[in-house]
């Protein structure tokens, strides 16, 4: 379980924030000032804090040395109300993983949390092998699918710009690594940003970079990711955040190979391989003045849509499949197979999250299962879908008697927990108890 303390002295904040951890699989602590903070680093261990810079009792800035003080790998996320380069520079300096402005940024703070989890969870030394990424790990065999890595493999050996486009979880991160892996620049770094992670000013130094004395804090060089990339390929994910001032500058690159980093006065030149990623409709975004018309035509030179897990439903039982045995071996679990009627359910479901979340539910199903996936171990929300409902099973398959033993099943393995149940099953607490009570669960 990832542990994660927020401290914030605004009992709303703090609340909203615990609340979107939750939802996303991690336990929330809070607290409300330094003090009670430190308290509870010296007793807890806790990967990521989420921490306000105005506290009453200090200075979220400084309060970084403290938490490292105590607890030295686990990262730090500043919050702050009032953005602005020089702080956010000094709290990167101080050791903080990131620094976001809230409300502007709100969307950035989940994104945030996986980049710092996965890097304490390197830390700890549990992280696995970084994967190897070609054309043939792709799973898939519908003709949509197959039609996207036809056209990946033969961008691949040239240096034009591709946009890959497609919702969110289709897989257009792997893509992009996939074609760099088949280029020829696939001896030099691929170099993977997502621009929603980052606020304006910082999105703009770690592109490009920037000279001591640059601004205050700028305390010595800094190199940019198109300068680490050179030779190689440069991974622009949600390009369709990136604030327009900041669009210019990346135009200018891809037309001249070239830009100037903060504070310098002399030009860099780089040789970089573009590939952007966007889940949004980029011309509708032109179109409200949101993004450059240039640009997109410079970084859509090819572009290759990923289809939704939706439409090519022939692929879940494969992916399915993939997916528990990656889950078994990680958990150490010795799970034979997905049983029949389980299948049909995730057959069936409507997947708006896509292949992520079919990963995520299959990961889920495994922690709880005992030597195969049954309904019973699948999530209350795909057993809410029309779809899932299957009349000519009889009484034993109907919803609310599947409901009933899948929550069972979780007090279960959470040994009576119902916070972590109520977390595991994606429901408030409050309607875990009304369904115990509705059930009759003992």
């Amino acid at each position: 379980m990832i542990h994660i303390l927020i401290i914030d002295d605004e009992d709303p904040i703090r609340n909203l924030l615990a609340r979107m951890v939750e939802l996303e699989g991690y336990h929330a602590s809070k607290a409300a000032d330094c003090r009670s903070a430190l308290k509870m680093l010296e007793t807890q261990h806790f990967e990521v804090v989420l921490c306000d810079v105005f506290l009453p009792d200090g200075n979220g800035v400084d309060f970084i040395f403290d938490i490292h003080k105590i607890q030295p790998d686990t990262a730090v996320i500043l919050l702050t109300a009032h953005g602005n380069i020089a702080d956010g520079v000094q709290a990167i300096k101080n050791g903080a993983f990131d620094y976001i402005t809230k409300g502007d940024d709100n969307r950035k703070i989940i994104p945030t949390i996986s980049r710092a989890v996965e890097e304490a969870e390197k830390k700890k030394g549990k992280a696995v092998p970084p994967p190897t990424y070609s054309f043939q790990s792709i799973i898939g065999q519908s003709a949509c699918l197959q039609q996207a890595i036809n056209l990946a493999q033969k961008v691949a050996q040239t240096d034009v710009p591709v946009l890959l486009t497609g919702e969110t979880g289709t897989g257009k991160e792997v893509f992009a690594h996939a074609i760099h892996a088949a280029s020829n620049r696939s001896q030099y770094p691929i170099v993977e940003i997502n621009c929603s992670a980052f606020s304006k000013d910082l999105l703009e130094s770690e592109l490009f970079g920037y000279k001591t004395g640059a601004f205050t804090g700028a305390v010595k060089d800094k190199k940019g990711l198109f300068e680490i990339a050179n030779h190689g390929t440069i991974f622009l994910d949600e390009i369709g955040e990136m604030a327009f001032e900041l669009q210019a500058r990346l135009l200018r690159v891809l037309e001249t190979g070239e830009y100037i980093k903060l504070g310098d006065t002399k030009r860099t030149q780089v040789d970089v391989r573009i590939i952007s990623a966007t889940n949004r409709h980029l011309k509708e975004e032109i179109e409200k003045g949101g993004f450059r018309e240039d640009l997109f035509f410079r970084l859509s030179v090819f572009q290759i849509h990923l289809p939704a897990l939706r439409e090519r439903k022939g692929d879940i039982e494969s992916l399915a499949r993939m997916f528990l045995q990656r889950y078994a071996a990680k958990f150490n679990k010795h799970i034979e197979d997905i049983d029949p009627d389980a299948l049909l359910t995730l057959q069936q479901a409507e997947w708006k999250g896509n292949v992520r979340e079919l990963r995520n539910v299959i990961e889920r199903s495994a922690i709880i299962c005992d030597n195969q996936i049954t309904l019973e171990d699948l999530p209350i929300e795909l057993l809410h879908h029309p779809c899932s409902r299957n009349d000519d099973k009889g009484d034993e398959f109907e919803l609310a008697a599947i409901e009933r033993k899948h929550i069972l099943k979780v007090l279960q393995h959470t040994h009576g927990n119902k916070t972590e149940t109520a977390r595991l099953l994606k429901i408030g607490l409050a309607t875990l108890y009304r369904k115990i009570d509705s059930y009759g669960i003992q």
